[in-house]
């Protein structure tokens, strides 16, 4: 294991990976002003049309289901709030960069979407159901959307390492992170972290990339949208919903789910509901077809 060679190969990667368009970072700086308008947002998604068509088709899927086809992006801001209206371009230009035509070399892109799709589908459910508000709660389907971010640079860049990284863990039926670690010196989310530094992603995203596998340490402002997605990633790793790797998850300490105020039976009765939201969801990935 040459842990630096492999830092340098993923840096190297996660640099030359394209860089979040303009109107983005303009959409990300304006939502973090508490006096910003709908006005405002729609003056800069109107200039990127690519952004605004994206936008307006996943406002007028059945993700949302508004019930009436929007096409005013003015309205469709008002009526979504500039929060999701945030995640909804932020998520559109992630995954015009890293979306369903990466090619993974080791763990099938499918597999890995899917399951990134239910972790993301599975917190927002949590986040409704303890009572975040409406206009809170797409925060969390981001943050679950790209826990997993860090393993694209890491299948990419080290198929061959990550191959081993899989052997090591099924033979020692052990945690993909600390399979990671062994075999490459460092983890996916410690690519995570360099990702959404790079792209400048918000805070609540970093730590929930960054804190998936120690959520014990952290003690920061974001703890719910956090423990949300490791209940969220130990959901989608009970149920094989989709597959990212690890298939020898560790056990989630009860304290979490107490935390939460969430019932484990409630967890274990929304598999259906979990199931008819990620085909819903898909549509964060076809938008980039």
């Amino acid at each position: 294991m040459d842990q630096q060679q492999n830092l340098k190969k993923v840096a190297l990667y996660i640099k030359k990976m394209p860089s979040l368009p303009t109107s983005v970072a303009k959409v990300l700086e304006l939502s973090n002003d508490p006096n910003v308008s709908p006005a405002d947002l729609n003056q800069v998604i109107s200039l990127d049309p690519v952004l605004m068509g994206k936008v307006l088709k996943l406002i007028n899927s059945a993700y949302y289901g508004l019930g009436q086809r929007i096409t005013s992006l003015v309205r469709a801001i008002i009526m979504l709030g500039i929060n999701t209206v945030k995640n909804l371009a932020l998520s559109t230009a992630i995954l015009s960069n890293l979306g369903s035509k990466t090619e993974m070399q080791v763990i099938n892109m499918n597999g890995y979407w899917r399951h990134s799709l239910c972790v993301g589908v599975t917190a927002k459910l949590i986040a409704k159901k303890i009572g975040i508000p409406a206009n809170q709660q797409e925060s969390f389907f981001v943050a679950g959307l790209l826990h997993d971010i860090g393993k694209i640079p890491l299948n990419n860049t080290l198929s061959q390492e990550y191959l081993e990284v899989l052997a090591l863990s099924d033979h020692e039926r052990l945690s993909l992170h600390k399979s990671e670690r062994r075999i490459i010196g460092f983890s996916h989310s410690d690519v995570g972290k360099l990702i959404a530094k790079s792209w400048k992603l918000s805070d609540d995203i970093h730590d929930a990339i960054a804190y998936h596998h120690r959520w014990e340490e952290y003690q920061g402002p974001h703890r719910l949208i956090l423990l949300s997605v490791v209940a969220g990633n130990y959901f989608a790793n009970s149920f094989e919903i989709g597959y990212s790797g690890n298939r020898f998850p560790e056990l989630i300490d009860q304290a979490l789910f107490d935390e939460l105020n969430i019932d484990l039976y409630w967890l274990d009765s929304i598999e259906e509901q979990v199931n008819r939201e990620i085909e819903k969801a898909k549509v964060f990935l076809k938008i980039n077809e």
